[in-house]
């Protein structure tokens, strides 16, 4: 079986105030054109379709136009909902969906859905598991105790009773433990939404969303393909790609990327004011792009902002690296308090308070209390 693997579209983005949309539709075409060379089995989704739990209405063309020619194709999509998109919404008309080939996670009642394929090794089954949070699977499995992600996750897994010696994929939206993150991801302080990769072992293939660095985790196919455009600088270096993913017999999986071009790539420019407005310095890029640029000169430009946007119109920041910016940083790092997560902090606290440390009982108490207050701010994004 070969399938291609995509997450994190985004579709609806906004960058800065800059509407993604344009690049959104220019990148969807060049998937579809790589997908008619690759002659994929099927398409996995893996959430955050929509930017937001409501999109607005282009962005729900967008998405309609993407799934009508997937379908056209006869090409079978698999899609689950990511922590940026209303799972009720994405999967209205799920069931009419299906017999055009498109299999659309429903909302998570512990039951996950399952599509199953089949080639010339036999049975492949892939598990369609939406982006889960505590509260859900607890209202699935009450009398369960289910207090971190990686319960919730856990407990998921184990009830969809997948057979050991047969071929399994896994679609899944959560934050793995040691993965790399960017600066435009939307994650939870304290890594309370974290999730060893260990919840995933009895999978041949764990296709995975909501991490917008291509990469794998802990093994090779446990894998985020990673988001299809740039959304934030701190991905200025990055290849983006599409991944696609060849399941042979059991044990045997093979994993290839295809890298995508972008309408308008996200750079980072620097130097001084004259540097970067040297027709020497610009000339033969595309000035186009969506830039951050640097200035290195000890005083501000007036108005530097705007008269840099006179060359490089799509100009999304303007920063300063002078001695004046580094002295302010290092006054800054050294008044930071250290990184702690919430429940560390609070136990600080406690013990200041109370001239004692907490007790397990209380500490587990406040970390269940702050999970569920992060959660519900979450769940507003």
């Amino acid at each position: 079986m070969r399938f291609m693997h995509l997450s994190d579209l985004h579709i609806g983005k906004r960058v800065n105030e800059f509407s993604m949309i344009e690049d959104q539709k220019y990148i969807l075409a060049q998937i579809l054109s790589i997908l008619d060379r690759e002659c994929v089995d099927a398409v996995f989704l893996a959430g955050d379709i929509y930017d937001k739990p409501i999109p607005s209405v282009e962005a729900v063309q967008v998405f309609d136009r993407f799934l009508t020619s997937l379908a056209d194709r006869r090409v079978p999509v698999l899609v689950i909902s990511g922590n940026h998109d209303s799972a009720e919404r994405l999967s209205f008309g799920a069931h009419l969906m299906e017999n055009r080939g498109v299999h659309i996670s429903k909302i998570y009642d512990g039951k996950t859905d399952k599509v199953i394929f089949r080639d010339e090794y036999g049975e492949v089954f892939v598990y369609l598991l939406p982006f889960l949070k505590p509260a859900a699977v607890r209202h699935a499995f009450q009398g369960m105790e289910i207090s971190s992600y990686q319960d919730a996750v856990t407990s998921a897994v184990s009830a969809m009773d997948v057979q050991p010696g047969a071929r399994s994929i896994l679609l899944a939206h959560q934050f793995v433990t040691g993965a790399r993150c960017c600066e435009s991801e939307e994650l939870l302080v304290g890594g309370l939404d974290q999730v060893d990769v260990t919840a995933f072992n009895i999978f041949d293939y764990v296709a995975l969303g909501h991490l917008h660095s291509p990469q794998k985790v802990g093994r090779e196919t446990v894998r985020y393909c990673g988001s299809p455009l740039k959304y934030s600088f701190s991905e200025a270096e990055q290849q983006k790609s599409v991944t696609i993913v060849e399941l042979k017999e059991k044990g045997n999986t093979e994993v290839s990327k295809i890298p995508l071009k972008p309408l308008r790539d996200m750079r980072r420019v620097k130097g001084t004011y004259l540097d970067v407005t040297r027709k020497s310095f610009y000339e033969g890029t595309n000035t186009e792009d969506y830039i951050q640029i640097t200035l290195t000169d000890e005083e501000d430009i007036p108005d530097g902002f705007w008269k840099l946007r006179i060359i490089y119109p799509n100009l999304m920041r303007l920063e300063y690296d002078n001695q004046r910016t580094r002295e302010n940083r290092c006054v800054e790092a050294a008044n930071s308090v250290e990184q702690k997560s919430e429940l560390e902090l609070f136990e600080g606290f406690f013990e200041i308070q109370n001239n004692q440390p907490m007790s397990e009982q209380q500490k587990l108490f406040v970390k269940d209390l702050i999970q569920k207050i992060q959660e519900k701010d979450f769940g507003r994004e």
